[in-house]
């Protein structure tokens, strides 16, 4: 009875540990298994089940390039997969592997998938993207999952275009419980330099850079973005700096679009895809690892706070076959 009164041993606690760090990440796998589902079906499966048995013929590869291109992998790159389809004979037993290892190469050649962070130092989160990409909900999640690891997390209300973006932004930061600079209607480049004064006199260690996305005027767009790049480097040239694109899973090709216009305004240097779940699109994270040697960083694979995973591109090959 008097074992009760015991401390437990310090291996117990260790395994105790272990096993709740295993089964988190078991929870995120089953839920970045379920928010690919549809990607699963329309990039994997589909193929698959066109292939076959035995060798994969001409009209069969017509049909899975038909597929790879539906599935928003892109017209050339889905040709470029057939042709080594077809060079290296593949067969309809070997298929899965092939594919497997063809998307994985896109994924990895593409840069660290890792968000930068490094303690002691000021780490800078410049957030772009279109209206309506997910932007504020996803600066929000990164906010709280920071705050959550024990970060101090301020974030900068840039975006003065929009209306009711600053409001917006401010519910988000109440949510996270982290602080926001934010002067409605102000001059965008203004607002981000008074956050980082602040961020660097108060000691944060995360600022996250709210941005318009007005795409239908690219011109002063990429103007205002350069404007507060430029302020970022001039200010905080010691700070470690992620210029990130958010993307709507579910625009698929058109995301490359984005991609294009925004690199040319700030160096992109991540990816966050959000929307994830319940889009057949997801395939967008290969065209964009393809095209622009972008990695993505972050997914968003639900409704909740919670549901921003950091991206594995090992996990989602594995999720989506």
């Amino acid at each position: 009875m008097f074992n009760f009164f015991k401390k437990p041993e310090k291996n117990s606690i260790a395994k105790d540990g272990a096993n709740l760090a295993q089964d988190t990440q078991k929870t995120s796998f089953s839920t970045l298994k379920d928010a690919l589902s549809k990607t699963s079906s329309a990039l994997v499966k589909n193929v698959l089940e066109i292939a076959g048995t035995g060798e994969i013929d001409e009209f069969e590869l017509e049909d899975i390039e038909a597929v790879l291109i539906k599935a928003d992998l892109g017209v050339d790159f889905s040709l470029e997969i057939v042709n080594k389809i077809k060079e290296k004979r593949v067969k309809s037993a070997e298929l899965k592997d092939f594919l497997k290892e063809e998307f994985s190469n896109i994924l990895n050649s593409a840069g660290n998938p890792k968000l930068i962070f490094e303690e002691n130092k000021l780490n800078i989160y410049f957030v772009t993207g279109i209206n309506g990409a997910g932007k504020t909900t996803l600066i929000g999640r990164l906010a709280h999952k920071f705050k959550n690891e024990g970060k101090k997390v301020l974030l900068a209300a840039g975006d003065t275009f929009r209306a009711a973006a600053e409001e917006q932004l401010d519910i988000w930061a109440k949510r996270a419980e982290v602080e926001i600079v934010r002067r409605d209607k102000a001059d965008s480049a203004a607002i981000v330099y008074e956050a980082i004064q602040k961020a660097k006199e108060e000691g944060y260690n995360a600022l996250i850079i709210d941005t318009a996305g007005r795409l239908q005027n690219k011109f002063n767009l990429i103007e205002e973005l350069k404007k507060i790049k430029n302020v970022i480097s001039k200010n905080a040239p010691d700070a470690n700096i992620e210029s990130i694109l958010v993307l709507d899973a579910n625009l698929g090709q058109n995301g490359l679009m984005q991609a294009k216009v925004f690199n040319e305004a700030v160096d992109l240097t991540a990816i966050a895809l959000t929307k994830l779940d319940g889009s057949a699109k997801g395939g967008i994270v290969l065209a964009v690892a393809k095209e622009y040697k972008l990695p993505t960083k972050l997914i968003g694979v639900g409704e909740k706070i919670d549901d921003l995973q950091d991206f594995c591109p090992k996990d989602f090959i594995e999720a989506i076959f």
